[in-house]
């Protein structure tokens, strides 16, 4: 009787769904860009949640979008060239563009996309050395076609962009990339940014510092990227993933979140038929705590936070995040 009763709301819950997705306005694109080589889009089976949410998501994406270009908090009039799109990959085969997003996962997709695409022969995607992903002449990127080219591939072509907390992500370039020493990585942005923070922003700055740069603090580092009179601060580490990915002028048809990077990348590699490949766990423990986002966040004054604020205020308003999530509390 028990197993009836559980099918019986299995069958619910599944025309519940299908009839919640059958009542949205806004349009998907769902047949324009499964209609060519992929299985028919399936609403129930195995992974079912991470599908309903990556439609979710892109209906609300585009319904941000239009919001925020009406209320002119965004200005979709500029002329784009090639070059704003060079943090998109393109594979030609998989009919697939990636927005990579500097700590957000993006070498672990790399990996799973060499796979995908034949560039790698094995099939465990760790294997594959991190500085091979990011080597120039790995991937095709979209800024290397010409703008008619452009948008074909953006009017036909699946779209993958993997967005996390632009306070998470700040936080977790800043300790990989500036206060973790001895590192190749790190040593370069010590260098090449972490020289200029110190002698800017502290005073009294021993010799040693000021010749290394491997000791910026966290305030120093929020300073030196909210500071807009010049034009030194910007990474792509650290630049809002509005900037880089230019969400409301890609439809990003799969917007995953890195909250829940297994689930969703399973359901990407699904659809663009890269199933076979194990998408990368993260291990135990790995990344920030809630202790560790409070342990820096509070070094912060409140001038500090509302130029923070202010500098991601479109990440925040377009994928959904808020700043209670990191700070426990909001900003007037």
């Amino acid at each position: 009787m028990i197993k009836w009763q559980a099918m019986v709301m299995m069958i619910l819950m599944t025309y519940v769904t299908l009839k919640f997705v059958e009542s949205k306005t806004i349009d998907l694109t769902l047949t324009k860009k499964y209609s060519r080589h992929k299985p028919p889009y399936s609403w129930i089976g195995s992974n079912a949640l991470a599908r309903s949410a990556l439609v979710e998501r892109q209906e609300r994406l585009q319904y941000n979008c239009e919001e925020m270009m009406m209320t002119g908090q965004i200005d979709n009039n500029r002329s784009l060239i090639p070059d704003d799109f060079r943090n998109i990959l393109v594979d030609d085969e998989l009919e697939l563009l990636y927005c990579y997003v500097p700590k957000v996962a993006c070498t672990n997709w790399k990996r799973v996309l060499m796979i995908a695409t034949g560039k790698w022969s094995g099939n465990d995607p760790l294997e594959i050395p991190a500085n091979l992903t990011h080597a120039s002449s790995t991937f095709q990127r979209l800024s290397n076609f010409t703008m008619p080219d452009i948008e074909q591939r953006l009017a036909s072509y699946d779209a993958l962009i993997v967005v996390r907390h632009p306070l998470e992500r700040l936080l977790s370039a800043f300790r990989n990339k500036l206060e973790i020493r001895d590192e190749r990585g790190s040593k370069y942005f010590q260098t090449r940014f972490g020289r200029k923070i110190i002698k800017r922003y502290r005073q009294n700055a021993t010799e040693e510092s000021l010749t290394r740069g491997h000791d910026v603090r966290f305030s120093e580092f929020v300073d030196f990227i909210t500071n807009k009179e010049t034009n030194e601060t910007a990474n792509e580490h650290w630049q809002s993933m509005y900037e880089l990915c230019l969400p409301c002028n890609v439809n990003y048809n799969l917007v995953s979140k890195y909250e829940t990077l297994t689930e969703d990348a399973t359901e990407v590699l699904e659809r663009i038929g890269a199933g076979f490949i194990p998408f990368p766990s993260r291990p135990p423990n790995h990344g920030l705590t809630a202790q560790k986002l409070e342990h820096y966040y509070s070094s912060l004054t409140l001038k500090q936070l509302r130029k923070l604020t202010h500098l991601y205020r479109l990440d925040l308003r377009l994928f959904d995040y808020s700043l209670e999530e990191v700070l426990g509390f909001s900003l007037a």
